[in-house]
C-alpha cells in the first residue's frame, strides 16, 4: 500500500492513493458538543479542526470499524472531499492519490463499487462521477480508467426499467428512487441524459408524491425528507419542478424543525443533523427555505461540533463522523453561513464546480 503524507497549512496527513483503502467511515473518537471548557457563548464553525479531521480518517486502519466499513468507502471520499471544498479547503485530499482510487473502484461494465473487489451499484457510480466531477477529473475515465466515459453512461442507462421509468441500484433489480436521483445526477454532469428515457422517469417520480406533498420510495410509500430529496432534485434535474405541490410540501417539509432548531425526516422522529441538507435542499429547489428557522438551525449544527478535534455528529453528545459532517457544512451552506462555499442545492457539490460543469 503506498501512503502518500500530504502537507498543507494544517500540517501533514496519511492518505492512502493504493487500490486498497481511501476513506474511513470510523466514528469518533470525538462527540458532538463535548468540550473541556462547556458551551462558549458564542458558537462558532471550527473549520480548521473539521479539515484536520477528515484529513486523518484514513490514518485509523488498525480499528475493526475502519474495516466493516469498507462498503461506504468510495462514498466516505464523496463525503469528505466535498465537506473540504465547503470548508474553502479543495487542496485537503492529494488530488492523483483520489484519482487513482476512484479508478480502482471501476469495473469494465463502467460501474464502480464500493472498495476494489466490490461490486459495481449505482451509488458508488453516482458518487465516483461526483468525485471525478469536482476535482476537474472526468477525462480520467478515458484516459485510464477501466471503461470510458460513455460506457459509465451505458452501465447507468441499462440500469432503467424502460416500461416504469424507474431505476434499479444494481443487476439484481432492487428499485428505488434514490437510484433515480442517482442516474440524473451522474448522467447530467457527464453530459449523457439523453441515454435514459427521462420523460418515463418523471413520470415515475410524480407517480411517487403522496397527498401531503411528499415522496416515497415508491408509489404509495410513505413521505420521507431524503425521498423528497431525491425525487424534489430528479424533477429539478429534468426541468419539471412544475409538478411540485411547493406550498404542501414546503409546509411538510418546514413541520420538520423541532424546539431544538434540528429537523427530522419524517413525523415523530429525533432531530439529526443530516436532515439539515435532506430537508432544506428541498425548501431551497421550491423556493421555500425560508420557511424554517435558519438561525435556530445554525445554532443546532454547530452545537453538533466536536470543538476540539473536529467533526460533527447526528445530535449533541453522539460520536463524529464524515457522513454528517458533510450535511451539517452543506446545511450550513445553504444557509448562508459566513466563509463557507455556496453549495448547489440539487447536487451537493460545489455551486461553482455543477456551474462550470453543466454550462459547458
Amino acid at each position: 500500500m503506498l501512503l502518500i503524507s500530504v502537507t498543507s497549512s494544517h500540517g501533514p496527513t496519511a492518505f492512502s492513493g493504493s487500490a486498497k483503502n481511501t476513506m474511513s467511515l470510523v466514528s469518533g473518537p470525538g462527540r458532538g458538543g463535548v468540550s473541556k471548557g462547556g458551551v462558549p457563548d458564542e458558537l462558532k464553525l471550527v473549520v480548521d479542526k473539521h479539515v484536520r479531521y477528515i484529513q486523518s480518517l484514513d490514518t485509523r486502519q488498525d480499528e475493526l470499524e475502519y474495516w466493516l466499513t469498507e462498503h461506504l468507502r468510495l462514498n466516505g471520499v464523496y463525503w469528505g472531499l466535498t465537506a473540504l471544498h465547503l470548508l474553502g479547503h479543495p487542496e485537503g485530499l492529494p488530488r492523483d492519490a483520489t484519482i487513482d482510487f476512484v479508478l480502482s473502484c471501476q469495473h469494465e461494465n463502467g460501474g464502480f463499487g464500493a472498495a476494489p473487489g466490490h461490486d459495481a451499484h449505482m451509488l458508488y457510480t453516482v458518487s465516483a462521477v461526483q468525485i471525478l466531477a469536482t476535482i476537474h477529473a472526468v477525462e480520467e475515465l478515458d484516459r485510464r480508467g477501466k471503461a470510458g466515459k460513455a460506457k459509465v453512461g451505458q452501465y447507468i442507462a441499462g440500469l432503467q426499467d424502460r416500461k416504469t421509468g424507474s431505476f434499479a441500484g444494481d443487476e439484481w433489480g432492487e428499485t428505488d428512487t434514490r437510484f433515480l436521483f442517482g442516474a440524473f445526477n451522474a448522467l447530467s454532469l457527464l453530459h449523457l441524459l439523453s441515454l435514459v428515457d427521462v420523460p418515463k422517469a418523471v413520470a415515475h417520480v410524480h407517480a411517487c408524491a403522496n397527498f401531503d406533498g411528499g415522496y416515497g420510495v415508491g408509489p404509495g410509500a410513505e413521505s420521507h425528507a431524503g425521498q423528497i430529496y431525491t425525487c424534489v432534485g430528479a424533477l429539478a434535474i429534468a426541468g419539471r419542478l412544475d409538478l411540485v405541490d411547493r406550498d404542501r410540501l414546503g409546509g411538510w417539509l418546514s413541520e420538520r424543525q423541532l424546539l431544538n432548531g434540528g429537523l427530522n425526516g419524517r413525523p415523530e422522529k429525533l432531530e439529526d443533523v443530516c436532515y439539515s441538507w435532506w430537508v432544506m435542499s428541498s425548501l431551497a429547489m421550491i423556493d421555500r427555505l425560508h420557511w424554517i428557522d435558519g438561525d435556530k438551525l445554525i445554532q443546532f449544527i454547530l452545537r453538533c461540533q466536536d470543538p476540539e478535534q473536529g467533526g460533527i455528529a447526528d445530535r449533541p453528545g453522539d460520536m463524529v463522523d464524515v457522513f454528517h459532517t458533510v450535511f451539517g457544512v452543506a446545511g450550513l451552506s445553504l444557509l448562508g453561513f459566513p466563509g463557507l462555499a455556496a453549495v448547489d442545492p440539487i447536487y451537493c457539490m460545489p455551486k461553482a464546480i455543477t456551474s462550470r460543469i453543466l454550462s459547458n
